[in-house]
């Protein structure tokens, strides 16, 4: 398949441009230590990132990817703010990006297309990561999971950055890991690229059904 009239391309960051579980998994465990509870082997950590901070830590609080219907609110406000601080203070030491994500990114700007990022992670890590992996000044615009009212699987950034870039959905593809990015594409009409690694809870991209499934990033530069 390859896609035709496409101008913009929104990318999902976590688990799509960058693997942050390491650096995600340092600060859980350091707040479940903080809080005396027991702590998870990164691979656990893993599979349970995707859906912003305050769900990843509200997992590890109730030791599974379902979360409690007990968990005690005031425990997950402390916890949140515990696992924030020791977030920030390591956003970007043993993050990187996944194959080919740089070159590729670099090559799709200078082929004319307008990259944005849509993410659930807080807006404030952003910036640091983006830095940090030398992906900073490709993006037109940023869109954190704090930024709007309501995030992924719901469409409201994906429709907001297509009226904060002119844009219809039609000339957009999202590009993400998750069920998250897929499912909140067709609920905003826009085509979408599913990436087999990454971020999606044991479960295969092409479940979704995304108008494209991919292996690697450096993929999309025969697509678009």
């Amino acid at each position: 398949m390859k896609f035709e009239n496409k101008n913009v391309l929104l990318f999902d960051l976590d688990g799509t441009l960058v693997d942050s579980a390491p650096d995600l998994a340092l600060a859980v465990n350091q707040t479940l230590t903080e809080l005396g509870m027991a702590t998870f082997d990164q691979d656990i950590i893993h599979g349970w990132v995707g859906n912003g901070a305050q769900v990843l830590i509200n997992r590890a609080l109730s030791s599974s990817v379902e979360v409690s219907k007990t968990l005690d609110s005031a425990l997950s406000e402390k916890a949140l703010a515990i696992f924030l601080a020791a977030y920030e203070a390591n956003v970007c030491v043993e993050t990187v990006t996944y194959p080919n994500v740089g070159d590729t990114l670099k090559a799709l700007k200078e082929k004319g297309f307008r990259l944005a990022i849509i993410t659930n992670k807080p807006e404030r890590f952003i910036a640091p990561i983006l830095s940090g992996l030398g992906l900073n000044g490709l993006f037109e615009l940023i869109i954190g999971g704090d930024t709007l009212a309501k995030r992924k699987p719901d469409p409201l950034q994906l429709n907001f950055a297509c009226e904060q870039l002119a844009v219809t959905a039609n000339e957009c593809i999202m590009i993400g890991d998750s069920k998250n990015d897929i499912l909140a594409a067709k609920a905003a009409n826009m085509q979408s690229v599913g990436l087999t690694y990454g971020y999606n809870y044991g479960e295969a991209i092409d479940v979704y059904q995304p108008e494209l499934v991919l292996t690697d990033f450096a993929d999309l530069l025969t697509v678009l």
